[in-house]
């Protein structure tokens, strides 16, 4: 099953994880970024990233390679931003909709302590499936590493590779 892994990262955390699992599943990178980037420290980071996520903000995203007839599988990562899924990931679903459809999913977030389940539900509702192939949630994975945090990965390529599941 070909796969993509398509992320955003402000933080390095999502990025980090996403090198991961590409490397582990011979999966495409698809790093998505904002035309205009977001703040990356201080009160702006929370108040403005905050502010686009709960607003439902699709910012304008600079040119990715991405071609979905390549691919059966996308596993979407994303920072959790005010519990819901960063906005260059809804900009992404916007854009390719259609070609989407008939795709497998999968997602991975990463927080500082919550809100990943909810998350992941959110961005399930919005692009309007019933389940993900396999869902990860892991607490700053890059910034205070963890021997769990490299077991749920590895169990998470595991349950992305297991066939008509």
């Amino acid at each position: 099953m070909k796969t993509a892994v398509v992320y955003y990262s402000l933080s390095g955390n999502t990025k980090d994880t996403a090198q991961k699992i590409a490397a582990e599943i011979s999966a495409d990178l698809i790093p998505l970024e904002a035309e205009k980037a977001y703040p990356d420290s201080g009160f702006r980071k929370f108040y403005w990233g905050g502010k686009s996520a709960v607003m439902g903000e699709m910012p304008k995203l600079k040119p990715y390679d991405f071609d979905a007839s390549a691919y059966d599988l996308i596993v979407f990562g994303t920072p959790v931003w005010a519990g819901t899924f960063n906005p260059c990931i809804r900009s992404f679903i916007h854009e390719n909709r259609d070609v989407l459809k008939d795709k497998v999913f999968a997602v991975f977030c990463c927080h500082s302590g919550g809100g990943g389940e909810k998350a992941c539900r959110k961005l399930r509702e919005y692009l309007g499936i019933e389940k993900w192939k396999a869902e990860m949630s892991l607490i700053d994975p890059k910034d205070r590493p963890k021997q769990e945090d490299e077991t749920q990965i590895r169990e998470f390529c595991r349950k992305i590779q297991e066939e008509n599941k």
